[in-house]
């Protein structure tokens, strides 16, 4: 095999830090106008902190952007070099002026309207400081969450790409083009940019160069994306990811974790950014319907003894989209 190019399908989620739980739904649910698609709890360590996704209309893989709120025990994380520094969505062309209207009128800290890789794009920034950015991409047929505030003409689709900051291009440049099977089509100032296959929505990595940004840190806090997970279909292609690159030298590459709703792997690209794998197979409708999504509260099956525990620590949220609070 030359690189896995065969293999990965493309961006699958991310996953950030952020603040508050209420603070983080009602950015995404309300003002992005993003579906509020599953409610669960982090499930690595002792800290019961939930775990939110959310998404397009159909909850599709390259759309879901997770959370875990970082408040209530006090964690934040350093941006800095070595992270995902931007995270795009695709939204209709001809919609930004919407978007910079609507952000003003929410009062969330934005950009202006500027041209890169010859598609308009506008940043703007979570209460928590992530910074997220909007791309016109009238290519992307994706279905987004339609609200009484935003209509299909403005929706947000799905995932763009992701921008990493690092401060040494070739290594990391070998790695996603090598190894990832990335080919680079693009490079404008300190951006360079790389897209997987046919290219496009889910499909684009940015890098940015910016050599004298000290490293950021690698934790889970809040304030940073953790990481960025790609698609792969089932285990056996995980199993062919994970001997691939481990046969080009990356042997701290993770073993198979269950996440209930997926599996996974993840190794620390040679830029710092870590890199998840995540299977295709499983879903978040594996414990509620797509029409339910993010309706409740939902454990997997190993957190289910610590139940009382959890419920105990966490605040209560509200969905915005059901105007039901949840316990």
């Amino acid at each position: 095999m030359e690189n896995l190019s065969s293999i990965i399908q493309g961006i699958h989620h991310v996953t950030a830090g952020v603040e508050g739980a209420q603070e983080d739904i009602d950015f995404f649910a309300t003002i992005v106008g993003q579906r509020f698609c599953k409610q669960t709890v982090l499930m690595d360590g002792d800290l019961p902190i939930y775990h939110m996704y959310y998404g397009n209309q159909n909850a599709e893989i390259g759309t879901i952007m997770t959370s875990f709120p970082f408040k209530q025990v006090g964690v934040r994380g350093r941006r800095g070099s070595g992270q995902v520094k931007v995270t795009g969505y695709t939204v209709p062309e001809g919609s930004l002026e919407f978007w910079v209207n609507r952000f003003e009128n929410n009062h969330v800290e934005h950009g202006q309207i500027e041209k890169r890789f010859g598609q308009r794009r506008l940043s703007f920034f979570h209460p928590c400081g992530l910074e997220f950015e909007l791309v016109e991409d009238n290519n992307d047929t994706r279905e987004g969450y339609v609200s009484d505030e935003i209509s299909a003409d403005y929706a947000v689709k799905g995932f763009h790409s992701v921008t990493m900051s690092i401060r040494e291009v070739d290594e990391q440049m070998r790695f996603f083009t090598q190894a990832l099977g990335f080919k680079m089509t693009g490079q404008e100032g300190p951006f360079y940019q790389l897209e997987l296959n046919e290219g496009g929505a889910a499909k684009t990595v940015i890098f940015k160069h910016e050599p004298d940004v000290p490293q950021g840190s690698w934790i889970n806090g809040a304030g940073i994306i953790h990481h960025v997970a790609f698609a792969v279909a089932t285990d056996e292609e995980m199993h062919k990811v994970r001997h691939f690159i481990e046969g080009l030298g990356f042997t701290d590459i993770s073993e198979i974790k269950d996440r209930y709703y997926f599996h996974s792997c993840y190794v620390r690209s040679p830029g710092g950014i870590l890199c998840e794998f995540s299977t295709c197979d499983l879903g978040l409708t594996l414990d509620e319907s797509l029409e339910e999504l993010g309706s409740t509260l939902l454990l997997p099956p190993w957190k289910l003894d610590e139940a009382e525990e959890i419920l105990n620590f966490l605040e209560p949220v509200v969905n915005p989209q059901i105007q039901k609070v949840k316990k």
